[in-house]
């Protein structure tokens, strides 16, 4: 039995400790917000927070979150009121939408501990997310926005609503830096 927190809500699940995190959250939990992406912890699309900080679910193994504090994409307001989420909204942020919760996950984590982020720590920050569809320069000025607008308020509230059925950082070379809008030049 594995115990620990799920948006502020204690778990207790019978699972393979050796099972990854986000199998847990998706086939046991029935949490479908958090995506697969590659398995290798390579695009971050599985990205959830572990006691604050961003983690690839797809590798992370069961028994490493015993004890622990994990935050999906459904802990986040479901009225999209997070400082982040709106941002996304304004600045048009998903094509596709599939690698988004991965995203907005990292650029929370970022500002949690980093209200004010210049580029360079967006770069970093972001880095391990890849979106097939380029939105990087609509995540960067998502993410400036939403630091300048309520760089006090970027704590996650979990979402209240949000009930999982308890019986049901690896490294990129992408450069997110490299990513322009088609026509802009480099």
């Amino acid at each position: 039995m594995i115990s620990f927190t799920l948006n502020d809500k204690p778990i207790k699940i019978d699972a393979d400790p050796n099972m990854p995190l986000l199998w847990a959250l998706r086939d046991l939990l029935d949490m479908t917000g958090t995506k697969y992406g590659c398995g290798i912890a390579q695009c971050g699309a599985c990205t959830v927070h572990m006691d604050g900080s961003p983690i690839r679910s797809c590798v992370m193994p069961l028994a490493t979150i015993a004890g622990k504090k994990i935050t999906t994409i459904e802990g986040l307001p479901s009225d999209a009121s997070h400082p982040i989420q709106q941002a996304w909204l304004d600045h048009n942020v998903p094509q596709c939408g599939y690698c988004q919760s991965g995203q907005i996950m990292s650029a929370v984590a970022l500002l949690s501990t980093n209200p004010s982020p210049n580029d360079a720590d967006i770069d970093n920050a972001m880095q391990g997310n890849i979106c097939r569809c380029g939105t990087y320069p609509r995540i960067k000025a998502a993410i400036k926005d939403a630091a300048s607008k309520n760089s006090a308020n970027t704590t996650i509230t979990p979402n209240p609503t949000i009930s999982p059925n308890p019986t049901s950082s690896p490294n990129s070379t992408f450069d997110f830096s490299l990513a322009k809008n088609v026509g802009e030049q480099a």
